[in-house]
């Protein structure tokens, strides 16, 4: 498979899994956040989420406590992709950029699924150019995959090409989650879901508490 075909070839698997969490059109009646709530996942908010350990862009080994200690938007992505993680993740810096003009501070996260190529330097050259406040997360083949089942998402590597092994794409779930302290998973967000649009529902949430 040549380079331009894989990249394509991921493009379209990364588009098809961004609306894999399903259903908006169901809310339970004592929510008290349905009013911001565009999205629902099956199983309910309590099967996004949980125990993590991870090593930070500074190389300090992390939790998921010390990572979500304000509201945190969480994505999942990596370094090398050659498109859609640098647009997501610029995406999510703006809708925090926009929050803060208003006064309302969120986190924003990155974690890698390639955490072979991600090392913390890598991550955090990758960070800091998006946001000043990001914080970038690899670890172990084995914490990734523990953070990724927590979150549900999907991650997938391929071979790498003829006689590039530094070459190779990663197919990955492109949601973008946002967490609370304390509360947990609240809402996520598709690709198709603009900067502004993300910053009204965070607001939102926050508004409420």
């Amino acid at each position: 498979m040549t380079r331009n075909v894989a990249i394509f070839a991921a493009a379209l698997v990364v588009l098809g899994l961004a609306g894999m969490y399903a259903a908006t059109s169901f809310f339970a009646p004592d929510d008290e956040y349905a009013q911001c709530r565009a999205t629902s996942v099956a199983g309910g908010a309590a099967a996004i989420g949980g125990p993590f350990t991870l090593v930070s862009e500074t190389g300090d080994t992390v939790t998921e406590k010390e990572v979500i200690d304000k509201p945190t938007l969480v994505y999942f992505g990596y370094t090398f992709c050659p498109d859609v993680c640098p647009i997501d993740a610029a995406r999510n810096a703006d809708a925090v950029a926009i929050l803060e003009e208003r006064g309302l501070m969120v986190k924003p996260v990155f974690i890698t699924v390639d955490p072979k190529r991600d090392t913390p330097e890598v991550v955090r050259e990758f960070t800091d150019y998006m946001h000043p406040r990001m914080l970038g997360l690899t670890g172990s083949e084995e914490q990734i995959s523990v953070a990724s089942k927590a979150y549900r998402a999907y991650s997938k590597i391929h071979e790498p090409d003829e006689g590039d092994e530094e070459f190779y794409l990663v197919d990955h779930s492109t949601q973008s989650y946002l967490m609370f302290p304390e509360k947990g998973f609240m809402e996520f967000f598709r690709r198709e879901d603009t900067a502004e649009e993300m910053a009204e529902r965070i607001q939102c949430f926050m508004e409420i508490g």
